[in-house]
């Protein structure tokens, strides 16, 4: 599992030449490497910064919805009772087996209908309902946090959303971090739905990766004529693009384990 990461984390140090014929993990140089970074910030003007600046832009803005939505609609699922809860609750996990390449077509004949498509709600609203989080969700409060709690708040003149947003949310924490956490990933990773939906400059980080790609001789022979990218360049974009995602696990690591661990025991 480790030795791709390694040759993708030596790769930008080299040329296109080292990459074949020298040791796979040899160690290039710090000239080669700026090199790389050179071409790869100069293809097309820097079109790698928009790319990254529309995937920031699309995921932190299907975050926040997704928050807002998955953690009340868990909550109100573990923790209340109303009509319907139980069919809701169905309805969730069935649509969690529902592979997402298989909604791409009908949701991308529900954007164009709505005349979204190059819009970017069509990146941001399909990715903003999370049935996933919602499950998270109504696990962990429906495991970790208890009831009299929440009644002994009721008692004491709380209202429901006072209880939910003093008390429940406090402690949901981990749960939020949690959520928050692979929806991001997802949607950062996510290059189907936002290929046959964004083109062009419009285009988050991942179908750029495409676009670098077929800028590539090994790949694209046809283009060979007019390509301005190497093998180590791409390397060095592919890191570039997984960057957040590791930034934002390495800080939100210690919320996480608790967030995977609630609810596994019960007293």
């Amino acid at each position: 599992f480790l030795t791709p990461l390694v040759w993708l984390f030596i790769a930008p140090t080299k040329t296109d030449r080292q990459l074949l014929l020298d040791m796979p993990f040899a160690f290039g140089s710090f000239e080669t490497l700026a090199a790389n970074w050179q071409t790869l910030v100069s293809f097309q003007s820097g079109l790698i910064w928009t790319w990254i600046t529309n995937s920031a832009f699309y995921c932190g803005a299907a975050l926040i919805i997704t928050l807002a939505i998955s953690i009340p609609a868990g909550y109100a699922m573990a923790l209340t009772e109303f009509p319907g809860r139980r069919a809701l609750l169905a309805t969730t996990l069935i649509v969690m087996l529902v592979p997402g390449t298989a909604l791409v077509l009908p949701i991308f004949l529900e954007l164009s209908a709505m005349k979204l498509i190059g819009n970017p709600l069509a990146a941001i609203l399909p990715f903003s309902f999370f049935p996933f989080g919602v499950y998270l969700t109504y696990i962990y409060f429906s495991t970790a946090i208890s009831r009299d709690l929440l009644d002994a708040a009721r008692i004491d003149g709380a209202s429901e959303f006072q209880v939910f947003w003093r008390i429940a949310m406090p402690l949901a924490t981990p749960v939020i971090a949690l959520v928050g956490f692979f929806n991001f990933t997802g949607n950062w990773n996510n290059y189907f739905l936002p290929y046959v939906t964004l083109p062009g400059k419009k285009s988050p980080i991942q179908v750029g990766l495409a676009e670098l790609l077929s800028n590539v001789p090994a790949f694209n022979p046809t283009n060979a004529a007019s390509t301005t990218i190497s093998l180590s360049a791409l390397a060095l974009a592919t890191l570039i693009a997984i960057a957040p995602v590791m930034v934002v696990f390495l800080f939100a690591q210690r919320f996480l384990v608790s967030g995977m661990t609630a609810g596994g025991t019960k007293e």
